[in-house]
């Protein structure tokens, strides 16, 4: 039963930030942004999804099912620190790719000590959200995507900001 309502907040949590990401789309786009990298963005959120849908999949495969409370935990802290990134963005935050042209990058709060906090907290969570139910394969194999995914978009990003 942990993992179902785990699941279902993971994908009320998902939502969510779609529908933040959405909002801060038609402020953007009102402000003259410019979108880069669009031609990954449909392979990130096929990646995601079959993210989500792999947790199921796996999990009901399992037949020894646990829940490690341990990395839920981690996870629950994950989400606080994502609050964080999000809120320092404020409008500029996206799960695309867009800058404003002539305003420079934010760099107060976390950003003043890390280039991409909202990745590393990704590439973490793509680990024990898996691991905190023994779901080893899962947690490899979008490892692995996560990793390719981030090449490609981290250097569309510095493009971006560089601009």
């Amino acid at each position: 039963m942990t993992f179902y309502i785990f699941i279902a907040f993971l994908i009320c949590q998902r939502l969510s930030e779609l529908y933040v990401s959405s909002r801060n789309e038609k402020w953007l786009l009102q402000h003259g942004a410019v979108e880069y990298g669009r031609d990954h963005y449909p392979y990130m959120v096929t990646m995601h999804t079959l993210f989500i849908i792999s947790l199921i999949v796996e999990y009901n495969l399992r037949h020894e099912v646990f829940a490690n409370y341990y990395f839920i935990a981690l996870f629950v802290l994950l989400c606080c620190l994502k609050a964080i990134v999000i809120a320092n963005l404020g409008t500029y935050w996206n799960t695309r790719i867009y800058r404003v042209p002539g305003t420079p990058p934010v760099a107060t709060g976390i950003y003043k000590y890390i280039k991409h906090p909202n990745y590393i907290i990704v590439v973490i969570e793509i680990a024990v959200i898996p691991l905190a139910f023994g779901l080893y394969y899962t947690c490899f194999i979008f490892s692995l995507l996560n990793a390719a995914m981030l090449t490609v978009r981290i250097r569309k990003e510095n493009e971006a900001l560089a601009s």
